[in-house]
């Protein structure tokens, strides 16, 4: 903690005087949930000031896959993030897809839908139960945690991997990731299990009087600065702001559902926008298996050609994925990954001002962080 002081003669002329304290946390801290850094500058308790800063988990993805076949390039990027593996590998393989001309089977498009739908489960119940660690609330991470393993369950059964599932491939989805009549039904049990669960937590979560109180009003972030901030995903519903890019994608052409908004942009809104998200995803994963089309998951009648830069846009978990490629000889000359987080740094810094120090570290992680897979080399363009 740095503190500067000027002129102060007496212990309360000294409180008075005191215009700049500086907290800095990280890059490990253990009441951060992964290594970055913030500054928090505070007067009297209140922070005036946020600043994050990352850098440490730059792996040079993107440099390390140009020259590789674009195949070993799309396996590459499920190591992006270790939650949104799933959008990652889903995204490159439709950039590639896009730049080579390659029409996927529909039943490969239905389970790719599934495999994402899965991920938003596993990923926001991840966000309830680390949003409860933070709040101090053990019983409530360990009670959503639990239920997050049948989903965790599905996705080993899809891809026979829990965190890298590895199911989408170039053409489709690999035929490991088909599913027979046993698994499909068994995912649909899940989704009456999950339905059940969730709803019973989320009446328990806003009807506890503590945490309500902790959260109302905390890391209060408005529509206006949302939309200034370039904020995208289940962060700026919260907001009340109605946008979610599953609508604009072709693999969700015929698949209701409803863009769920809140108001507020605070951290109750915050975690109502994921927990009520996750019927809307069970909600679409039963139409993926009632509409499950017969046929083949992959179409391996394509050919290699060079392509100019595609670029890709899918909703993840925590909002707007960017991917593109461009392709030579085969192999990647070309490729920008652009996640989710990146876009939301300023949500985070901003919903820190205004609220005691105690809730910084609340307000930042309610809009979702993933910090490990923002960190990646960006160049600043002046206009």
């Amino acid at each position: 903690m740095v503190t500067k002081i000027d002129g102060a003669t007496t212990c309360n002329e000294v409180e008075r005087q005191v215009f700049e304290t500086e907290i800095d946390m990280g890059t490990v801290h253990p009441a951060a949930l992964e290594p970055y850094r913030v500054r928090l500058f505070v007067e009297d308790e209140i922070v005036k000031d946020a600043e994050i800063t990352v850098g440490l988990n730059h792996r040079g993805i993107e440099r390390i896959m140009e020259g590789l076949p674009v195949e070993k390039a799309n396996a590459l990027t499920e190591k992006v993030c270790g939650i949104c593996s799933n959008g990652h590998i889903f995204n490159s393989c439709r950039a590639g897809e896009g730049a080579l001309g390659i029409e996927i089977p529909e039943r490969a498009r239905y389970l790719r839908v599934l495999a994402q739908e899965l991920e938003r489960l596993h990923s926001h119940m991840l966000y309830l139960g680390h949003g409860s660690e933070v709040l101090n609330h053990e019983t409530f991470a360990m009670r959503i945690f639990y239920i997050r393993e049948s989903v965790m369950e599905l996705l080993y059964m899809m891809g026979g991997n829990r965190v890298q599932y590895g199911i989408s491939v170039l053409g489709g989805v690999r035929p490991r990731a088909d599913l027979n009549l046993k698994e499909q039904q068994r995912i649909l049990d899940v989704m009456d299990y999950i339905d059940e669960k969730v709803g019973d937590f989320a009446e328990r979560f806003v009807s506890d009087p503590m945490v309500m109180h902790r959260i109302v009003g905390t890391g209060q972030l408005s529509q206006k600065q949302a939309l200034d901030l370039h904020v995208t995903g289940p962060t700026l519903r919260a907001t009340g702001y109605e946008y979610d890019y599953r609508t604009k994608m072709p693999e969700y052409e015929g698949i209701e559902f409803d863009v769920i908004t809140q108001d507020g942009g605070d951290v109750a809104a915050n975690i109502l926008m994921r927990a009520t998200e996750i019927f809307e995803a069970t909600k679409i994963i039963r139409q993926v298996i009632r509409d499950l089309p017969k046929g083949p998951v992959v179409n391996r009648d394509w050919e290699m050609v060079d392509s100019p830069v595609y670029k890709s846009y899918i909703e993840v978990p925590r909002g707007v994925c960017y991917h593109s490629y461009g392709l030579e000889d085969g192999k990647v000359r070309h490729s920008i990954i652009r996640t989710p987080s990146m876009s939301n740094i300023g949500a985070m810094q901003e919903s820190c001002i205004g609220h005691p120090v105690q809730d910084a570290q609340l307000a930042i992680v309610s809009c979702d962080p993933c910090f490990t897979c923002t960190d990646r080399a960006i160049q600043i363009i002046k206009l």
